[in-house]
């Protein structure tokens, strides 16, 4: 009687986590919910893609990698100080959560690490910073320089803690972000002093972002000390264009590397020995969609005066940060598949199931489930663009009008024109941002003058 009882009560758990796994893999993923976001987006529908993230937010767990997608939508809306206050505090939560929960950490190893709260991925907490300094300068510029400060900072300190037990750092291939630097050139050379400082950012932009076509000419500015003609000030344009990276959920088999890693980590935490074969692992990847993202032409006064050029490529950025710790991420989750056979062979002990028997049946069946259930964490920063492009113009003092148009990458135009006007003033910066993820601009440009 008893060992009926026993049979029936595992045949009857079976049941269940059978059922909430297949529960589980039917819901839909983050995303699965960022796909309808970004196409809102794209077509400039802010409204649905606010509502959108309104519903995404019920989630408790997205919540702050929806504050991110949301400080964008708020920008396009002309809200930058909303979506400063926003970025701010994910940027505060991340760095609260870079040190680990031991209890959301046990809690991952026996499901998956969507149970754990989003600590944001490394090119995340960077660009948070940039974005930040964006914001900043497009309502009082007050705390730009800090920002701008903070980019570089960060991405140095994620490379230095990125060295493991056995002294190997794959972070060291992450490059430093010139984003950071220019800013912070753009606003010493405003002081009309300082350009030992000014000179110092650009030589730090001319080697970190090579390929922007600009930089040499800023740095033979910056050395001969002129920040513009007098009665000249200056426009920076900055733009977001084309629709950045985000995370689908892959399958991978395990690499050497990654078994390496895994069998580390399981000495680390406990008595688990790695089994000689591992199924593949359900991982997310981070990808680029296809986009011609191109750049912005610029005119002043209804002529033609250039066009925007990256200053970080976020899409590439993105990429080439997550390859670099990828097999970090499968051996994270085969660390999880071994834990899950471990719970289940103990129990087996425990309960004295013998092979072949219908006891055994239903462990084995538990243990299908229960690693069934499992789902990639694909929660990213979905509304990032893929580049952020700048512009500097110097222009006479007074009013004028500015054109903005997609410029796709093989040099046409394309879509629509917007305008916006600016009032430069002498010897000053002013500053303009504008979003086109695709060919339209999405909102409206925002300007401002400190």
């Amino acid at each position: 009687m008893v060992s009926s009882g026993r049979d029936r009560l595992s045949l009857a758990l079976v049941a269940l986590l059978t059922a909430s796994g297949l529960a589980a893999s039917g819901c839909a993923t983050y995303a699965d919910r960022l796909a309808g976001i970004r196409e809102q987006y794209r077509l400039n529908d802010l409204t649905g893609a606010q509502e959108s993230l309104a519903q995404a937010a019920r989630h408790r767990r997205d919540r702050d990698v929806v504050q991110l997608d949301t400080a964008i939508i708020k920008l396009c809306d002309g809200k930058p100080k909303e979506a400063e206050q926003i970025l701010r505090k994910v940027r505060d939560d991340f760095d609260t959560l870079e040190g680990k929960i031991v209890g959301e950490k046990a809690v991952s190893m026996l499901t998956d690490s969507t149970h754990e709260a989003y600590r944001g991925e490394d090119y995340e907490k960077v660009i948070v910073r940039a974005m930040l300094a964006i914001s900043n300068l497009m309502h009082d510029g007050g705390d730009a320089q800090a920002y701008a400060l903070q980019v570089t900072d960060k991405q140095q300190q994620i490379i230095d803690a990125g060295r493991d037990k056995n002294g190997e750092n794959p972070k060291l291939s992450y490059k430093q972000v010139a984003l950071g630097p220019y800013i912070h050139g753009a606003l010493r050379e405003a002081t009309h002093n300082n350009y030992d400082d000014v000179t110092r950012a650009c030589t730090l932009v001319c080697n970190w972002q090579p390929e922007f076509p600009y930089a040499q000419q800023d740095l033979e500015r910056a050395r001969h000390g002129a920040h513009s003609a007098p009665g000249n000030g200056v426009l920076y344009v900055f733009a977001l264009v084309g629709i950045g990276p985000h995370k689908e959920e892959a399958c991978e088999v395990a690499s050497t590397v990654s078994l390496l890693i895994a069998d580390r980590i399981l000495s680390a935490i406990g008595n688990q020995n790695l089994p000689p074969t591992i199924a593949p692992v359900k991982v997310p990847k981070v990808v680029l969609a296809y986009n011609d993202a191109g750049a912005v032409g610029v005119g002043v006064d209804g002529k033609p005066v250039g066009r925007t050029a990256t200053i970080t490529d976020v899409g590439r950025m993105a990429v080439e940060q997550y390859d670099a710790i990828y097999p970090r991420v499968i051996a994270e989750a085969v660390v999880r598949r071994v834990v899950k056979k471990a719970v289940i062979y103990g129990a087996m002990e425990a309960t004295g199931t013998k092979k072949d028997s219908l006891q055994n049946f239903a462990f084995d069946a538990l243990g299908v489930a229960w690693e069934a259930s499992e789902s990639a964490d694909t929660r990213c920063w979905g509304l990032l663009p893929e580049k952020i492009q700048v512009l500097r113009l110097e222009l006479p003092a007074g009013e004028h009008q500015i054109t903005l148009q997609k410029i796709g990458a093989t040099g046409y135009s394309m879509g629509t024109s917007s305008t916006a006007t600016v009032s430069i003033q002498n010897g000053r910066n002013t500053y303009m941002l504008t979003n086109f993820p695709d060919r339209t601009m999405i909102g409206q440009a925002l300007v401002n003058t400190p």
